[in-house]
This record gives structure tokens, sequence and C-alpha cells, in this order.
């Protein structure tokens, strides 16, 4: 992942998150405090986003030492990355934006995983969509990745999918597909979505390579994956897919399923940061 992507995404979460600073922490801890510190895993799940939590300290003038890399399964109790004798006040403004960032990506690396090994076996590959958080798509695809899934387009300058409004807007599934292969290169891949059988031979009829079924039931997903490799097309399954019904999908032959809940509704990894405490002397005030 590009450093200059980690360090600017990083920045403007610190700048939303403290604008004009830390009230809390500037009035209550010592600018000359330091403090051990470390995250921990509170659940089991898959890790993702460790650079952006790295980035997050180091911005605010702490150095940490990671313990695990994306990609990394953990356990409750797992410490995930430790501070030693860092500056307080720059551990406690970082905290939350580098929990923020391994949180949500690891959340979608361990759903992505559990999707992945509902399928094992069948050959059907896990993607990601475009249903992604605004700013964030490079890095939430980086954590489906951590979790075993497998990139679609990072986006519309990518690839060609023909969708339902594109083929509206063209007048044709024929008519789409027929300009669309045209203006591809040579190595570009072409995709067309369709909602049935007839949709899905008027695409292959005139060229199209991928077939996105969009919505089908299992029964005739089934047979327009096994129509569809008679002519050497591959096909992609998407729509209400989930954990309940993600293997039977991919028992049907497809060769792909594309899964927006992926990134746009995966639940954060549960972490935690613990501060050491180390009570200090009684002081006495004259007055």
């Amino acid at each position: 992942m590009n450093n200059g992507y980690v360090a600017a995404s990083v920045y403007w979460a610190l700048v939303e998150d403290g604008p004009t600073g830390d009230m809390t922490t500037d009035a209550c801890v010592d600018w000359t405090a330091r403090v051990d510190a470390k995250i921990i895993a509170k659940a089991p799940g898959v890790i993702a986003g460790t650079e952006f939590a790295r980035e997050a300290f180091h911005q605010c003038g702490a150095h940490c030492e990671l313990k695990v890399g994306d990609g990394d399964r953990v356990v409750p109790g797992q410490i995930i990355l430790v501070l030693e004798q860092q500056p307080a006040r720059s551990v406690l403004k970082a905290e939350r934006v580098a929990l923020n960032f391994l949180g949500h990506l690891s959340g979608i690396a361990t759903t992505t995983a559990e999707f992945v090994k509902a399928c094992e076996g069948t050959g059907a590959e896990i993607l990601d969509t475009r249903k992604t958080t605004p700013g964030l798509r490079v890095a939430e695809k980086a954590a489906v990745k951590a979790g075993g899934g497998q990139n679609h387009r990072q986006g519309l300058s990518d690839g060609i999918l023909i969708k339902e409004n594109h083929i509206r807007a063209a007048g044709a599934i024929s008519r789409a597909v027929s300009l669309a292969l045209q203006a591809a290169p040579d190595d570009q891949f072409v995709e067309v979505e369709v909602t049935n059988l007839d949709e899905m031979r008027e695409a292959m009829d005139n060229g199209a390579k991928i077939v996105l079924l969009d919505n089908m039931s299992e029964e005739m997903m089934r047979e327009a994956a096994a129509k569809a490799k008679e002519r050497g097309v591959r096909t992609e399954a998407s729509g209400n897919v989930n954990l309940e019904n993600v293997r039977r999908i991919a028992q049907t032959g497809v060769d792909y399923i594309s899964i927006g809940w992926l990134t746009h509704s995966a639940r954060a990894l549960d972490l935690s940061l613990l501060v050491e405490y180390e009570p200090l002397p009684d002081v006495v005030v004259d007055v």
C-alpha cells in the first residue's frame, strides 16, 4: 500500500478528531509523562490496518512495535502492538484514530475470512465491490485481501462492467457490449450484468467474457454457470449473499461471488488500548 496514502488518511483522521488539540489530555496529563501501553484483541479475528495504527502513533510523536501483521489471526487477549515509555500525551491523542483504523479494517478482514472459509473446496472466489467508505477504498480493499478475498475493480477506471443503467442508457445489451468491446484495450475485460438466461445469452452472443448474475435464484445460477462454462465465459454471482447461503451459491458452479457487505457492513473487530497505571506520589500543596 502506498505510504503517502496511509500518511494522508491518518493525517486527516487526526485533524478530524482533534482539530485544535486534545483538551482532556492537555488538561489532565503532564507533558513530561511517559507510559507503557498495548493494544489487545478482545475477540478472535484477522488483523488488518496495522500500518495505519503505527502511522497514527508516529504522527502524534510516539513509537510503537507491531506484534502481528495484516492477515494474521488473533485470539482474545493477544497483543497487537506495544508502546514502551512513550509520551503519554502522544499515546492518548493517537489512541482512537489507531483503534478506529485497526478495528474497522480488521472487521473487514475477519468477515472476508469467514466467507472464504465457507466456500472452501468449491473453487469460487470471494470478491469485494465498490461499496466502500469514501476515501478509504484502498484500505478496505487491502483488508479484503488480508482476509483471503480478492479485489474486483479498484474503481471505474480499472475495468468495464456494464450494469442495468448502462444498458438502459445504451438502448440494449447488444449495443452496450458492442460499443464497449470497440473501446476496450485488448487486455481489458468486459463484464455484463444480467438478470436472466435470455440476457446472459445476448451478452455472450455479443462477446462478453464475464457475466454478473444479479439476484438470480440458486437454480437459475446453476443453469447459467453450466451454460457459460460451455462457452468459456466466467460467471460472477451477486446480490443478497450472506454466510447462510454463500456455500450453496458457490456450489452452483459460479467462478466468483461479489459481496458488498464485506466493506459496507462488516462489524469492527473488538480491540482495546490499555495504558499501564502507575500511581503518582502524593503531592502536598501549601495554601
